[in-house]
């Protein structure tokens, strides 16, 4: 029992050691042009920053806000007061809704035909075009 406490201290004093170890030195180094840089390697004109080694650590408690599922899939009934629509008025938003959309697709149906017939046109008579050193270039599709 008594080395079992022991090797367990060890164990977390051995992790505090590593953790305190691994905050490193940061350098930032502005050059002549305004560019900043950052690196844990001093370098020749950089100044070190004193940065809080607790601010580098993130709390978890937006997990903690967050309501269990049990409450967050619950709905809250819709209130007596708000306004409803009844159905033949709802079916006829739809309708108008449905009518809309049937109109654009068929209005994207004619301009990707257009597009196709102007891509066979383009495809069959190339246009040819000279540089100003006499070559010859051709636009094809």
């Amino acid at each position: 029992m008594k080395k079992h406490l022991i090797l367990s201290f060890v164990a977390i004093a051995s992790t505090f050691a590593l953790t305190s170890s691994a905050f490193a030195e940061i350098y930032k180094h502005i050059d002549a042009d305004g560019r900043v840089t950052y690196s844990n390697i001093k370098s020749k004109g950089a100044t070190r920053l004193e940065l809080d080694p607790d601010a580098q650590t993130i709390s978890n408690d937006r997990a903690k806000s967050t309501p269990s599922n049990s409450t967050a899939n619950k709905r809250t009934p819709t209130p007596e007061s708000f306004p409803r629509v009844d159905k033949q008025t709802q079916n006829q938003r739809d309708d108008k809704r449905k009518e809309i959309l049937q109109n654009e697709l068929a209005g994207e149906k004619a301009a990707l035909e257009q597009a196709k017939q102007a891509y066979i046109e383009g495809e069959s008579n190339p246009e040819v075009f000279k540089a100003a050193n006499g070559k010859t270039f051709r636009n094809t599709a």
